[in-house]
């Protein structure tokens, strides 16, 4: 079940959104400027000196949101310690008004790896705690069962490396030791790990993942990143065009998170498509799908209708899985042809 959120939590979310957003820009290094990379598209970098050494850094693609950011950083004026405490301020607000938080480990997990650069070059957070975020960017307030996970799973396009001339600082390997993060046991192949567990048992794990293009490929590099992922298909239609987030964590963390209506789309495949043991997870993937449809049948119709209309254009085994799902769920069916009549 889900319950609105005030206006009020809504708008306070909205600005610490705007806030991160903007000092995002203000915090790295140099004089933005924009790279045309020919067929591959334009991307904003920055640029400054280390003594004699020229260094450029990623900013992200050439768009009306970003450039915007560009526009209101070059025009703000507040220094890091007056940012942190305001938005230190709106954290504390939406805490008190229920919005869900990070528990300490995982908050100083996307703490290191916000602060490395992972977002940045195109690390995008999926999973329950991409879920737990829509709670504060559609206004509402989540059954806890459904946003409860200590696994963190960030997955990125491995051809992103054909854009991004810049890598995270520091390496994550070396963030990950800090926390007492280690490659998990038994999927340290070649040392290509793609999992990383907490030392000792227990706690947050991090898994990397990257969209399966190729029967054969299992796992990739992400080279900005400079982790191996695991290949999964699906995963590319999940993390298209992503969409700015904070995480409730002293001031905020700024993360990228799939767009709830391509989160809700992509529940109903993977759940069709587990199986076995994986059959409680199949059911937490309906349930999650089912309240992000309800809520976007309300609010986004026309967004929803594009996804859903999307992946079903995507072929036979996509249909297969989606019409699979919806068969289980007499108000998903109900609500997925009434939004596709509509749309169409």
């Amino acid at each position: 079940m889900t319950s609105p959120f005030p206006l009020s939590v809504h708008t306070t979310y909205q600005d610490l959104l705007s806030a991160h957003s903007v000092q995002s820009i203000s915090d790295i290094p140099g004089k933005p400027f924009l790279r045309d990379m020919g067929d591959k598209g334009k991307y904003w970098y920055t640029r400054h000196r280390i003594g004699d050494r020229p260094v450029q850094k990623y900013i992200g693609p050439d768009t009306p949101d970003i450039g915007e950011r560009i526009e209101k950083a070059s025009a703000a004026n507040e220094d890091a310690q007056a940012f942190s405490k305001r938005c230190a301020l709106l954290v504390a607000q939406l805490r008190a008004a229920g919005v869900p938080a990070l528990d300490r480990e995982t908050g100083k997990v996307l703490n290191a790896m916000a602060t490395s650069g992972v977002f940045r070059l195109g690390g995008t957070l999926v999973g329950t705690h991409a879920f737990r975020l829509y709670s504060a960017e559609l206004g509402v307030r989540f059954d806890s069962t459904l946003a409860a996970t200590s696994d963190v799973d960030i997955a990125a396009f491995e051809n992103l490396k054909l854009v991004i001339d810049d890598a995270v600082d520091p390496a994550l390997p070396e963030s990950f030791q800090s926390l007492r993060l280690q490659p998990a046991p038994g999927l340290n192949k070649k040392n290509r790990p793609t999992k990383w567990v907490m030392g000792g048992g227990g706690g947050a794990e991090v898994e990397f993942l990257v969209p399966k293009m190729l029967e054969d490929s299992e796992t990739l590099k992400l080279e900005p990143l400079g982790v191996y992922a695991q290949a999964l298909p699906f995963l590319n239609f999940l993390i298209a065009d992503p969409i700015p987030a904070v995480a409730l964590y002293r001031s905020g963390v700024l993360v990228q998170i799939p767009r709830p209506e391509r989160y809700a789309v992509h529940k109903l495949i993977v759940s069709a498509r587990r199986h076995g043991s994986a059959r409680l997870k199949a059911r937490k993937d309906l349930a999650q799908a089912e309240v992000l449809f309800r809520i976007l049948f309300e609010d986004r119709p026309a967004e929803l209708a594009e996804a859903l209309d999307a992946a079903l254009e995507k072929g036979p085994k996509w249909r297969e899985a989606i019409t699979t799902s919806l068969a289980k769920s007499a108000p998903l069916d109900a609500m997925a042809k009434s939004i596709l009549n509509l749309h169409r």
